[in-house]
């Protein structure tokens, strides 16, 4: 089966879950014997997250996008002055300055992609409808559902399935003023209708974005995110400095701010001497100020030097991350589709520590990997910190508990195997002639 995978690159700046899925997705597929293609939007894929050829075309290229929706000249510019635009030092350098991810500001972007050919990016759908045209894929997969205006064009032309996954759209949209918030819903659900398939990341999340989109149920479906367990390495706990981890992007959203003060708050009692804080996940640069506030109150508290932070999240720092940590916790505000990072650290034998928001309750009971804790505020991680940190032999039984979930259900050809028994479901008998 050939598959062509539409992922949004995103600068590097911060941890990306969702590029993350989509990476190991792809490397997944082919592990199976499919051929799957990654195919770049916005900006260039990072060396951590591309998963196939380093010379594919960048569509809807960041630079000239911006310029056609934000000046009305650039809406007819010559070829020349596209490519250039597009070319590859320009996106390089975009993403190397990517310093926001903010979807205030891009509200008219956004409706205007999702109107599709009759956005201002007609000609960038256009060139990606060739593109596809050309490699004659089994299935399209888009990695995000604010790309529904891509579907009924490519399903006209390509005659294939178009296939979305779900997961946090809702982040992006809720950043929005008003009207455009509500008008991007309506849009979406409207443009809903041309998709073939949706794939939510947990129940949860498939919940959400059925009533938001009005989603018919036979075309709703959940496959859980997996990972590659052989990548992580588990240590034993107990033999461990006791420290919290916080792997994210570093930013109020994601509960950085909540988790710093919780850690103030443990360290005002006794057996939390020698207690630790770890983080690392990287930010933009929206993000620099909130961060070195939350510095700020750590000198303030002398509690500076029982921080670390791990500037780099590729790999293998990672593992270095995990090694030195004993639980992890991202009290995300309102709670996330999935979180990636919950399955890498059960994957390296570390519990989790979560808010009873989101889709968290929903891993944690599968996994078994952690515990829960109401309401999401300092306090009361404080106290699902201090009960688990005190308690070595439970700390252990979780991470185990959730390093064998891991490799039983939540791993990466799980996960493949999942995506293309519903591609099959939806009606994909080797149009093309490739294996399946």
């Amino acid at each position: 089966m050939k598959i062509i995978y539409i992922v949004p690159g995103f600068g590097g700046t911060f941890y990306c879950g969702n590029c993350l899925r989509d990476s190991a997705l792809i490397r997944a597929l082919r592990r199976e014997g499919h051929e799957a293609l990654s195919l770049p939007m916005y900006l260039p894929l990072t060396r951590s997250v591309n998963s196939g050829p380093v010379d594919l075309p960048v569509f809807y290229g960041a630079v000239g996008i911006y310029f056609r929706q934000r000046f009305p000249v650039f809406r007819n510019m010559p070829g020349w002055m596209e490519r250039t635009l597009n070319s590859a030092p320009l996106l390089n350098l975009a993403s190397r300055n990517a310093g926001s991810t903010r979807a205030h500001g891009l509200e008219e972007m956004t409706e205007s992609m999702l109107m599709g050919k009759d956005g201002f990016q007609r000609e960038e759908l256009e060139q990606l409808v060739r593109f596809l045209k050309t490699e004659k894929p089994d299935v399209v997969h888009l990695s995000n559902a604010l790309l529904l205006g891509l579907a009924s064009r490519i399903r006209e032309e390509v005659k294939v399935p178009v296939v979305y996954s779900l997961q946090d759209e809702d982040v992006w949209i809720s950043a929005m003023e008003e009207p455009y918030k509500t008008r991007i819903w309506d849009l979406m659900a409207e443009k809903a209708r041309d998709a073939d398939a949706f794939i939510a990341v947990s129940r949860y999340f498939a919940g959400f974005m059925r009533e938001k989109l009005n989603i018919p149920g036979q075309k709703l479906h959940v496959v859980h995110i997996g990972i590659d367990p052989e990548n992580y390495e588990a240590n034993s706990i107990s033999t461990k400095i006791p420290a919290i981890g916080y792997l994210s992007r570093i930013n109020e959203e994601n509960g950085f701010g909540i988790l710093v003060d919780a850690f103030i708050e443990l360290k005002k009692q006794s057996f939390s001497k020698s207690l630790r804080l770890h983080f690392t996940g990287g930010m933009t640069r929206d993000d620099k100020p909130f961060f070195r506030h939350q510095i700020d109150k750590l000198k303030k508290n002398r509690l500076n030097h029982q921080v670390a932070w791990f500037p780099e999240f590729h790999p293998e720092a990672l593992k270095n991350f995990f090694a030195g940590i004993t639980a992890l916790s991202v009290p995300v505000l309102q709670g996330e589709a999935f979180g990636l990072y919950q399955l890498e650290a059960l994957a390296s034998g570390i519990p989790l520590v979560q808010p009873a928001v989101g889709a968290f309750p929903e891993i944690i009971d599968a996994t078994g990997g952690g515990v829960l804790y109401s309401p999401n505020t300092p306090v009361a991680l404080a106290s699902a910190l201090s009960d688990l940190l005190q308690d070595p032999g439970r700390m252990e039984l979780l991470g185990g508990l959730g390093r064998e979930a891991v490799a039983r259900q939540f791993n990466w050809l799980v996960l493949a195997r999942g995506m293309t028994g519903i591609y099959r479901k939806i009606g994909i008998t080797k149009p093309n002639n490739h294996a399946c």
